[in-house]
C-alpha cells in the first residue's frame, strides 16, 4: 500500500507540473510604462513599425454617441504624447488599419481613411444599416473588412463601395487578415474564414466575447476581452490566460511590436494605454 501510494504521489506531482508547464508557457511582464496624458477613453491602437509610432482611436465619451468628439492621437514608443489632436471630429472610433499610406478608421457606422503623411481625412463611407463598427483589416489587395458588432455582420469595401461580406457572425469584433484568410473574433470564438466563406473555428472558451485580435508571427494569436482578460491562443486552439484585471482596467483592441514582442493595451475607462513585454 505505501508503494502505491508514493507512485500515486508521484504522478499527482508530475500532472502538477506538467498542467503548470502548460500554461505557464507564455506570460506577460510588469508594465513597461504607461501613458496616461491627453487619453480619452482609447479604444484601439496601431503599431507602426517604420516610423516608430502607435496610432490610438479615442473615443472620448459614450461609445455608441455620435458626438463628434473622438479622435486620433499619436504615441511614441516610450509612451510620450507626440499628437495628441492628429485627427479629430470623429464620431466613437473603433478599430483601426494601416494599407499603403492610408489609416482606416471603424467610425460608428462610417469607414473614414485618413491620408497618414498630412492627417487630413480623404473620404468617409457611410454603411447603411451599419449599428457599431468595431474592427478592420485590410488584405492584400487593399480590400477594407469591417466587423458591426451589434449586427454580427462584417462589410467588405472595395474601390470605394461597400458590401455585405458575412452575415450571422456572432458578436463579431476583432478582424485579421493573415495568408489569404480573415480571421474573426466572433463572441467567445475565433474563427478562420476562408475564401468560399467556410468557417473553421479555431479556438474556443474565451471567458468573455473577444475584442482585440494580433498574430504572433508562428500561426498564434493575443486576444484581448474587452472586459480585462488577454489571452495567447496556440495555432492548435490551445488558449492561455495572460493576465486576468476584470473590474481594475479593461482591455480593449491592442497593438503588437512582433520584433520587440511588447503588446499594446488600450484600458479604455482608465483612459490609459500600457505596454507589456511577452515571454
Amino acid at each position: 500500500m505505501k508503494a502505491k501510494n508514493v507512485l500515486l504521489s508521484l504522478s499527482v506531482i508530475a500532472a502538477t507540473l506538467l498542467t503548470s508547464n502548460t500554461f505557464a508557457q507564455h506570460q506577460l511582464s510588469t508594465p513597461l510604462w504607461e501613458a496616461k496624458e491627453n487619453l480619452p477613453v482609447p479604444e484601439s491602437v496601431l503599431y507602426k513599425a517604420n516610423t516608430k509610432e502607435l496610432f490610438v482611436s479615442l473615443i472620448d465619451g459614450p461609445g455608441n454617441v455620435k458626438d463628434g468628439k473622438g479622435g486620433v492621437a499619436i504615441l511614441n514608443l516610450d509612451g510620450s504624447m507626440k499628437n495628441a489632436n492628429w485627427v479629430t471630429g470623429l464620431n466613437a472610433p473603433k478599430g483601426l488599419a494601416l494599407y499603403q499610406n492610408t489609416l482606416y478608421i471603424a467610425d460608428l457606422t462610417a469607414v473614414v481613411s485618413v491620408d497618414i503623411r498630412s492627417g487630413k481625412v480623404k473620404e468617409t463611407l457611410e454603411i447603411e444599416g451599419a449599428v457599431f463598427l468595431n474592427d478592420l483589416t485590410v488584405d492584400d489587395q487593399g480590400a477594407v473588412y469591417v466587423s458591426d458588432t451589434r449586427t454580427h455582420k462584417i462589410y467588405k469595401i472595395d474601390n470605394g463601395k461597400y458590401s455585405l461580406y458575412m452575415e450571422n457572425a456572432k458578436g463579431a469584433n476583432g478582424l485579421k487578415w493573415l495568408n489569404n484568410m480573415l480571421y474573426v473574433l466572433a463572441s467567445t470564438e475565433l474563427w478562420q474564414v476562408d475564401a468560399q466563406k467556410q468557417v473553421k473555428v479555431i479556438a474556443k472558451g474565451f471567458e468573455k466575447g473577444g475584442d482585440g485580435l494580433e498574430p504572433v508571427g508562428n500561426g498564434d494569436f493575443i486576444v484581448t476581452c474587452w472586459a480585462g482578460i488577454i489571452y495567447y491562443v496556440k495555432a492548435n486552439g490551445d488558449i492561455e490566460k495572460l493576465l486576468d484585471v476584470q473590474g481594475k482596467m479593461n482591455t480593449a483592441d491592442i497593438g503588437y511590436n512582433a520584433k520587440e514582442r511588447i503588446i499594446y493595451v488600450p484600458t479604455f475607462n482608465q483612459n490609459s494605454v500600457v505596454a507589456y513585454q511577452l515571454k
